[in-house]
């Protein structure tokens, strides 16, 4: 049986929430192990569409630690699924009783750039209300047009691309050199 997948909805307040409840949780699993935890991606940003699915960041002493807690995690319900595509990291995933996706975590060991990109476009998008508005604009347009979930991931792509640019260039200079929608 395929899971189902979470198509973007209105921002839900009640995701900063489920957030906390999944940090405590982690914070359980993970004791030490988790030097930061994170709510990233765009349950993260109040005022845009989101798949109802919360993306945490978790910056981990090393990644041979997070291994050494999937029994732990899994005890919570976040369940391991390797690197899953991206080298340096450990992916895990929680459903709810009814199969549903909620939860996505996305572990890293501390100094990975892969942790620096996810929180510099978060705090772009969060620090820039135009660019979060052009973000939810890209989502609604592929909304209008829905295709699915890989076709929404391939049209968002070169807004994130671009974005996550000028926010490594704002987290590093403190501005953008051309800075659009801003």
């Amino acid at each position: 049986m395929e899971r189902p997948k979470a198509r973007p909805v209105p921002h839900d307040p009640a995701w900063s929430g489920d957030y906390e409840v999944a940090k405590r949780e982690l914070q359980s699993a993970l004791g030490d192990v988790a030097l930061a935890i994170h709510h990233v991606g765009s349950t993260a940003i109040p005022g845009i569409l989101a798949k109802p699915v919360i993306d945490i960041l978790v910056e981990a002493t090393s990644l041979e630690a997070i291994d050494r807690r999937t029994g732990l995690m899994a005890s919570k319900g976040f369940m391991a699924k390797g690197e899953k595509g991206i080298a340096g990291r450990r992916y895990f995933s929680k459903d709810d009783a009814h199969g549903v996706r909620t939860h996505h975590v996305h572990a890293f060991a501390q100094g990975s750039p892969h942790l620096r990109r996810h929180l510099a476009f978060r705090d772009y998008v969060l620090a820039h209300p135009r660019v979060a508005a052009r973000y939810n604009g890209v989502k609604q347009a592929i909304l209008s047009d829905w295709q699915g979930l890989e076709d929404y991931i391939a049209r968002k792509s070169a807004f994130v691309e671009e974005t996550e640019r000028a926010a490594l260039e704002w987290r590093r200079t403190g501005s953008v050199h051309g800075e659009r929608g801003v």
